[in-house]
């Protein structure tokens, strides 16, 4: 995924409100937006490094959207709404090798009183395939983890992909780490216990669980290694 324009490298002073990260850009305080509803623990702090992409749009009060935030180990992709773009690149271009031969990629497909991330269909030997995408910025004790808070949100699609599994179609939670400084992924079972109870059951059920790593640059985001998981 390349960027429209090329970022803009700021230092980010302090996030606030959720939506909201004072940064220093060429010796001037702006605000930017920040689209990230999650705690954005260990992805940032005071004086690091980030990156900022800029509306051409009149109406938006906030032109600045903060983008990438630099630990001095790697950049991390703070932006979540970032994840379900680069799933649809990957999932288009079939370069996840265990979902490719699908033919029609469907965002936000319906289904019951819910809507899940894509729908797959189309592969001549296999049943259609709902994936939910997740992202993933949170490293505790040297590994990626999801959630970085309590999400009840996540913990009802881990219970719909259950109930897609059951009724004979294929279900996947697909986890996209924008960083790259970690080589493992669990989940946050120190924040969100029942979370973490849920992916086990899920994975017993046969909801598949995909792992993938962002190459994080400047320039564009790409995709990465596949990574192991444990559940445990």
């Amino acid at each position: 995924m390349k960027w429209s324009q090329p970022l803009i490298e700021a230092t980010i002073l302090k996030r606030y409100k959720r939506f909201l990260a004072d940064v220093d850009l060429g010796g001037k305080t702006i605000t930017a937006h920040v689209p990230n509803t999650g705690s954005m623990q260990s992805c940032w702090e005071p004086n690091w490094k980030c990156a900022l992409s800029l509306s051409n749009n009149p109406d938006r009060k906030l032109p600045y959207t903060l983008e990438l935030i630099h630990n001095g180990e790697s950049w991390i992709g703070v932006n979540t709404g970032n994840a379900n773009k680069l799933a649809k690149i990957w999932l288009t271009e079939n370069l996840l090798p265990e979902l490719t031969g699908y033919t029609v990629v469907v965002p936000e497909k319906k289904i019951g009183l819910s809507r899940v991330d894509f729908y797959l269909e189309g592969h001549p030997s296999l049943p259609p395939c709902y994936v939910e995408v997740k992202n993933v910025t949170l490293k505790l004790d040297g590994i990626a983890q999801f959630p970085d808070s309590v999400t009840e949100r996540g913990q009802k699609h881990l219970k719909e992909l259950m109930e897609i599994k059951k009724s004979g179609l294929r279900a996947a939670m697909l986890y996209i780490v924008q960083r790259e400084d970690v080589s493992t992924f669990r989940p946050a079972a120190s924040l969100d216990p029942q979370y973490a109870t849920l992916l086990r059951e899920a994975h017993k059920s046969g909801v598949e669980i995909l792992v993938y790593q962002c190459r994080m640059e400047l320039q564009e985001l790409s995709l990465g290694q596949s990574l192991p998981f444990e559940l445990n």
